[in-house]
């Protein structure tokens, strides 16, 4: 059994969400700024092809691993080899594919909530949307998430900081 040490709690509440495809985030939407610069995080992403989402509306900035690379298990991937995606304002949320340890616990600490088909055949049942941060510091733990679902994709441990596997 893997004990899991929480990472930082959202501050504030969830923003809201909708209730079915495509499941976009309604409020709390991240300034320009803001946005940009997780665009450009996402945009700068070493060792990933990006490119459109196969699974996403149009605008959606897709983050795929070749081929070779995608060794993780099925589960670990929207769509193909794309495990991770940032939707563009006005919503600047993304949907990305968490192992089990990291998904319970993005949703617990208030980062994000699965998707609503998540668990149906062709969707991860670790299918979650991650809110779009905010500023910096939210920032930083969705990066670590996104490297979480990343390793995940690869078949390499998904370690993230704040969450330690035992």
């Amino acid at each position: 059994m893997q004990a899991i040490e929480p990472f930082p709690w959202r501050a504030g509440g969830p923003p809201r969400t909708t209730a079915a495809n495509p499941q976009q985030q309604l409020d709390q939407i991240p300034n320009l700024a803001d946005y940009e610069a997780m665009r450009e995080i996402v945009t700068a992403w070493p060792s990933v092809i990006r490119r459109p989402s196969l699974r996403a509306p149009y605008g959606t900035l897709g983050m795929f691993l070749s081929d070779h690379d995608a060794q993780g298990p099925k589960e670990a991937f929207l769509l193909g080899t794309e495990f991770a995606h940032l939707h563009p304002l006005p919503d600047g949320s993304l949907h990305m594919v968490l192992p089990p340890e990291v998904h319970h616990a993005a949703i617990q600490r208030g980062w994000g909530v699965p998707h609503p088909m998540a668990g149906l055949p062709t969707i991860s049942p670790q299918t979650i949307l991650i809110f779009a941060p905010r500023d910096a510091t939210e920032r930083a733990v969705v990066v670590s998430l996104i490297r979480s679902a990343e390793a995940y994709a690869r078949g390499h441990d998904y370690g993230v900081p704040g969450i330690a596997r035992v």
